[in-house]
């Protein structure tokens, strides 16, 4: 477990710093539910679509079904 601590550390520390690009989607939102504190959506017909600075136009991608999981990433009980 301390390897994925570091893990998450780290690469949110690089991501932050060296990531200057946005992303954005839009879709149907099919499915949602929140069950043991995981966030589950299903969404259909999604665009995405990226924002990078001094990239100029960047294409749109889509695609028919996107499943988006998410959690937090402290343990129960931790602040």
């Amino acid at each position: 477990m301390k390897i994925l601590s570091n893990f998450d550390r780290g690469i949110t520390e690089i991501l932050a710093d060296k990531v200057k690009a946005n992303l954005s989607f839009k879709g149907h939102l099919d499915t949602y539910r929140f069950c043991d504190e995981v966030w589950t959506f299903l969404i259909k017909d999604v665009t995405f679509k990226f924002n990078g600075q001094g990239q100029g136009q960047t294409p749109s991608v889509t695609a028919d079904k996107v499943k988006i999981v998410s959690c937090n990433s402290k343990k129960p009980g931790e602040q």
